[in-house]
């Protein structure tokens, strides 16, 4: 089984502060890492690679930071790396990056599977996925939970919030995968030393065949990026919990806390 893990390259968002005056994040100097489903979709690689042998390809498109980043994807037991720099892919929406994506695929050639998170860590926009298999020509299986390989097919487990779907597709596909599919691994120290030594191709523009007119322009347009308005009223209740419950419930009403 020969499987293709997308992971998008973030600034650590546990990080990020606020100014208090404009409301605007501050990004500047940050660390970057992959987002939690994207290590979700990787660990659901490494497994199905574990049960039935094959290799996991860690591919990612992002700035020159990303030769250290992805080392944290061969550390989590991808077996090789494609990164994807260069200057025309800096500032990328979701349809430009589904197409460098997409070239890059095509050019690595042989998988059966490929895998992302149903969103970024980041945006969240949920669109890569369906915009990747459909560049590609792929059956799309998203929000999935549970993931089998049975012969030729893929079984999937949907999860639709209210209730589960399951759906078969034939191999190739592409899978875009929940938090709750599994719990990524943590590397170990060897497993980290180890990554240094796996094979990872830098690839630009000019190696995949894709140029600026054929990216084409932006499609979405950045209008603001504001944290939500803080209106702490800062009262205090005074008196014992177990005594003075009531009181406490008719405050927390009279503040809009709780509905009366």
């Amino acid at each position: 089984m020969d499987l293709i893990v997308c992971l998008k390259q973030n600034v650590d968002m546990k990080q990020i502060r606020i100014k208090k005056d404009t409301r605007e994040p501050v990004l500047e100097g940050l660390p970057l890492v992959f987002g939690d489903m994207d290590k979700n979709a990787l660990e659901e690689a490494v497994r199905i690679k574990e049960k039935e042998g094959g290799k996991v390809i860690a591919l990612s498109v992002g700035s020159p930071k990303l030769r250290d980043t992805i080392k944290d994807a061969l550390a989590a037991g991808a077996d090789e790396a494609v990164i994807l720099i260069d200057p025309l892919f800096s500032n990328l929406d979701s349809a430009r990056t589904a197409k460098v994506l997409a070239k890059a695929i095509k050019k690595i050639g042989k998988y059966d599977l490929i895998l992302l998170a149903e969103g970024s860590t980041d945006n969240y926009s949920g669109q890569m996925g369906s915009r990747l298999a459909e560049l590609l020509d792929l059956p799309a299986i998203t929000y999935v939970r549970q993931l089998e390989h049975t012969g030729s097919k893929v079984r999937a487990t949907r999860n639709m919030e209210e209730s589960f779907e399951v759906v078969e597709a034939e191999l190739p596909a592409l899978i875009t995968v929940t938090s709750g599919i599994n719990e990524p691994r943590i590397p170990s120290l060897m497993q980290i030393l180890r990554a240094a030594k796996k094979p990872v191709q830098e690839w630009k523009s000019s190696d995949i065949g894709i140029t600026d007119t054929e990216l084409g322009d932006m499609d979405t347009e950045i209008l603001s990026n504001l944290a939500p308005v803080e209106q702490r009223k800062k009262v205090i209740f005074e008196g014992k919990l177990d005594e003075d419950i009531v009181s406490l419930v008719n405050s927390l009403i009279k503040e809009g806390v709780l509905g009366g």
